[in-house]
């Protein structure tokens, strides 16, 4: 199982966005993909309808190490997507990581690998902010994703805040536990915007020879596409599969396609063969893991 932690210290980025579009592509390419929210304002557990709810979610995992499948995980009306929901209301998980719990920041690694039998792609959405919890979801990834606005201010908050906290868990090396590399994802740009390109160009001179940082060659446009998407508890790509005519950017579908390509290289494959039009009937009626 692949444990990707999508992250930013900065709030609206994007996150549950790339989340929730990630994991639809993914599941429609016939991964199976768990959704991980771990954000303390629950959007990603209302982005898609559910087939079924599970009685526990994120508190119980964490708290109690629940990790009985059909106590933790709900199933979305996509096929091969479920989620683990974020039911920490009263924002109780950060205390009791920090102060109650004896493995911490550490509890989430050693958790996981009772899900890791049942799928095959982790995608963990987190808080836009430094937090116990966030410092938990790096320590258990692969990979830490984090989506950045083509703004300079942006990039320096991006700098101040998670590339030092990717630096902040360094000493977690003494376990022999690494740091996952950092991909930057370029966000909502605006294709016909002369500005947006030039930031995009000094964003990628800002991190260039970073050890452990890369930024990604796809940006992910600034369209209608995927704010519709949302309101429809959809995924990105079977909203828009096509490229409208006149229209510079390309379409939600290539863009998820490209992303997911250019992250998980091991399934391009699968990726290639993903069509929102076929797609877009495939939801399921009465779920499994």
């Amino acid at each position: 199982m692949l444990v990707i932690s999508i992250i930013s210290t900065k709030g609206g980025v994007g996150k549950t966005t790339t989340a929730a579009n990630l994991g639809g592509f993914a599941a429609d390419a016939g991964l199976r993909v768990l959704l991980l929210d771990l954000d303390v304002q629950p959007t990603l557990s209302s982005y898609f309808a559910l087939d079924a709810r599970a009685p526990a979610g994120i508190y119980e995992l964490l708290a109690f190490n629940e990790r009985r499948l059909d106590q933790l995980v709900s199933h979305t009306t996509i096929a091969g997507l479920n989620l683990v929901l974020s039911n920490d209301d009263r924002g109780e998980l950060n205390t009791l990581l920090l102060l109650h719990a004896p493995d911490g920041r550490l509890r989430l690694r050693h958790l996981l690998p009772a899900l890791a039998p049942f799928y095959d792609l982790l995608l963990i959405d987190t808080q836009g902010a430094r937090s116990v919890l966030l410092e938990m979801a790096v320590l258990a990834s692969d990979l830490a994703l984090s989506p950045v606005t083509p703004e300079i201010l942006a990039a320096r908050e991006l700098r101040r805040g998670t590339l030092q906290l990717i630096e902040d868990i360094g000493p977690y090396r003494h376990l022999g536990i690494e740091p996952p590399p950092l991909h930057l994802l370029i966000n909502r740009v605006h294709p016909v915007s002369a500005n947006a390109r030039l930031i995009q160009q000094t964003l990628r001179q800002m991190f260039q020879g970073q050890a452990g940082v890369r930024v990604l060659d796809t940006v992910v446009p600034a369209i209608e596409a995927y704010p519709r998407a949302a309101t429809r508890g959809l995924p990105v790509h079977r909203e828009e599969y096509r490229r409208p005519v006149g229209r510079v950017a390309p379409s939600a579908l290539a863009t998820m396609r490209a992303l997911a390509g250019e992250l998980f290289p091991q399934w391009r494959e699968r990726f290639e063969c993903v069509t929102g039009r076929h797609d877009a009937g495939s939801e399921r009626h009465g779920g499994h893991t």
